[in-house]
């Protein structure tokens, strides 16, 4: 997993595969510190639970973790904690590294993470809001330098922006851009995203991951096709880089694996695997608290995690992340009429182990 001995060509191979990629949660003590054996046992569940990758320091790390000086600890943790427990059976994982701020920032960020062992920055430009297209490339430009890149269209309910196909085209002629994380939850900006990657003529070498957790199985299982140059191009999400993937993970494993298999022709794009879009969208509307905007989005990956065993509790850094009014009934709700797309038995059957 040593991105410094991994060239470009293997990252994008790896990518280009299709992976699970859940977007990892902070566990916290009570009084609001790294719980790192939780963090620990959260890794190594998703690694049993058969994810292709972990991102790290992303959304659901929690963005906050930088002005908590917790951004290299949680880094450095994931990463060693991922080395050592597949170190009895090895297989190659994609670590993505969560990056933001202004350029500055960024770039330190990209190089810390590279110099750790991270094999791609998932850039967030949510503080770069209100800088022009040239200013936006030019930031994308230099983090680039610094590490394989992953381009991330966060939705603008929880800090995102709008961002043109014009933007999608420049960012992915950029050499060292490999995947793009495609998060708007609008179909009509992913598929800016789409013409855009086609445009820049990068479909073969820049991979398209779901970030859509409000639309995961039709992402994944749906023929994008635009025009150039007046002939159709056809373009496929290979696999899914989520936070809604940070719960009933060897679940998702599975769906992805089956939205493979359809998208390929080797199993049928039947009814019930179409069906299960708004079944999966459903338990995602009571776990990222769709009602209240999205603000209880951390917390309420947290407590299916530590209705699991997982956590020992949901605290966010910042003591006003918690859940919203109506919430918890909400996930009460979907865990009952969803069981069957949890992972209970499998982490009940591997918490000890995972927590030792």
């Amino acid at each position: 997993m040593n991105a410094s001995t991994l060239p470009v060509s293997d990252v994008r191979a790896l990518l280009r595969n299709g992976l699970a990629i859940p977007a990892h949660p902070l566990a916290l003590t009570a009084a609001r510190t790294l719980d790192a054996r939780r963090q620990r046992a959260l890794t190594r569940y998703y690694l049993d639970a058969g994810a292709g990758g972990l991102a790290v320091g992303v959304h659901t790390t929690q963005f906050a973790i930088r002005e908590a000086g917790l951004y290299e600890e949680v880094l450095r943790l994931a990463i060693d904690t991922a080395r050592d427990w597949l170190a009895p059976k090895p297989r190659p994982i994609a670590m993505v590294a969560g990056v933001c701020g202004r350029t500055a920032q960024a770039v330190g960020e990209a190089r810390l993470a590279r110099g750790l062992g991270y094999h791609a920055g998932l850039l967030s430009l949510a503080a770069m809001k209100g800088a022009d297209e040239d200013a936006l490339i030019a930031h994308c430009e230099a983090v680039a330098e610094e590490i394989p890149l992953i381009g991330f269209y966060l939705q603008p309910a929880v800090g995102g922006m709008d961002l043109s196909a014009a933007f999608w085209a420049r960012f992915a002629a950029i050499d060292n851009v490999v995947a793009i994380k495609v998060a708007p939850f609008h179909r009509y900006r992913t598929l800016d995203v789409v013409r855009g990657v086609v445009a820049a003529r990068a479909e073969s070498r820049v991979t398209l991951y779901t970030g859509n957790d409000d639309h995961i199985v039709l992402d994944l299982v749906t023929p994008f096709t635009v025009m150039r140059d007046g002939e159709p191009v056809t373009v496929r999400f290979r696999g899914g880089l989520l936070g809604h993937w940070s719960v009933w993970t060897s679940g998702a494993v599975e769906l992805l694996a089956r939205c493979q298999a359809a998208a390929t022709g080797m199993q049928p794009v039947d009814a019930g695997l179409l069906a299960l879009d708004s079944r999966v969208t459903d338990c995602n509307s009571a776990f990222f608290d769709v009602a209240n905007d999205f603000h209880g989005c951390i917390a309420g990956c947290h407590e299916v995690l530590r209705r699991q065993g997982l956590l020992e509790g949901i605290w966010c850094l910042d003591p006003d992340e918690a859940l919203s009014p109506g919430q918890k009934e909400a996930i009460d709700r979907v865990c009952a009429e969803h069981a069957d797309l949890a992972d209970d038995a499998f982490v009940q059957a591997n918490l000890a182990r995972w927590l030792a």
